[in-house]
């Protein structure tokens, strides 16, 4: 038996696996997290894997579409529910409601497809600087005094993310897109070649920083402002190693009543648009305490 410690890889892949509890019903576990509610990408990607396992292995997820209700508890597991939609001869649909405390979290509908032939066209990468020219994501939060950073930091372990710019800082103003962030990111570790195991880990990773593209075109700090996902979808074009470099050209082209919308699109290095993803949150400023009075 081996004494040897997991990579933060092989942690996150522990961290999607599921407890198979019944038919269709499945049990995640929690990491260590000092923080006050549950990551929404962990969620996201056990939800994924628990509605994977209900379809037969030739059907691949090419979309799911989510919305976050309540916040998760990292001190009780979550239990996966998963409801069989449809099963077609092209398509099957799966719904997965998570669970904790007798409440439903989050719910998630995916869409899988048999492979098949089709039109295809993409849009062009963006021209942008390359990982190494980025900054650690988490160290510049740090720098930035967002008083999360040292639990994201251990809760994000298994991710390498290089923070190339936004539109106040690092990136070209662009008119026609206010609103625009700009990051290369990876798992940090060597994932398997099981396809599943790359598009959880990646579905994990993409709520990462998205929502706060929606303040780049405002004087507005993530830690003076109160930021939560509403909802998540991710629409997936090509299979990709998440274990490699991903470019996540993120803008948001609308900012209103409270709310940001915020879209993402990922390519790999050679350019290969894989997947885009779209997310609304609340990113609701916080307001200054009045002082005391004295009595």
């Amino acid at each position: 038996m081996s004494d040897a410690t997991p990579t933060p890889a092989q942690v996150l892949v522990a961290l999607l696996d599921l407890e198979d509890l019944d038919v269709d019903l499945f049990r995640g576990a929690q990491p260590d997290s000092a923080r006050a509610r549950v990551y929404g990408g962990q969620v996201a990607g056990q939800a994924l894997i628990a509605g994977a396992r209900t379809v037969e292995p030739d059907y691949v997820v090419h979309s799911l579409h989510s919305y976050f209700l309540l916040p998760g508890d990292y001190q009780v597991p979550i239990i996966y529910d998963v409801e069989r939609i449809r099963d077609g001869r092209s398509f099957a649909t799966r719904r997965v409601v998570a669970r904790q405390h007798g409440r439903p979290i989050y719910y998630q509908t995916l869409d899988f497809q048999r492979a098949e032939e089709g039109f295809v066209h993409q849009d062009q990468m963006p021209t942008v600087g390359t990982p190494d020219e980025g900054f650690d994501l988490v160290d510049l939060m740090r720098a930035r005094g967002n008083a999360e950073a040292d639990a994201l930091g251990k809760e994000w372990a298994a991710l390498d993310v290089r923070y190339l710019g936004n539109s106040r800082i690092g990136l070209t103003p662009d008119p026609q897109h206010p609103a625009q962030a700009r990051m290369w990111i990876r798992i940090n570790g060597e994932l398997g070649d099981d396809p599943l195991e790359h598009l959880a880990a990646f579905t994990y990773a993409s709520d990462v920083s998205l929502l706060g593209a929606s303040l780049t075109a405002h004087d507005a700090s993530p830690s003076r402002t109160q930021m939560a996902s509403l909802d998540h979808t991710i629409w997936f074009h090509q299979p990709f190693r998440a274990d490699a470099w991903w470019l996540y050209d993120q803008w948001s082209p609308s900012a209103s009543g409270g709310r940001g919308l915020s879209l993402g699109r990922i390519f790999t290095e050679d350019g290969t648009l894989v997947a885009t993803v779209a997310q609304e949150g609340l990113i609701r400023p916080l307001k200054e305490r009045e002082p005391v009075q004295p009595s």
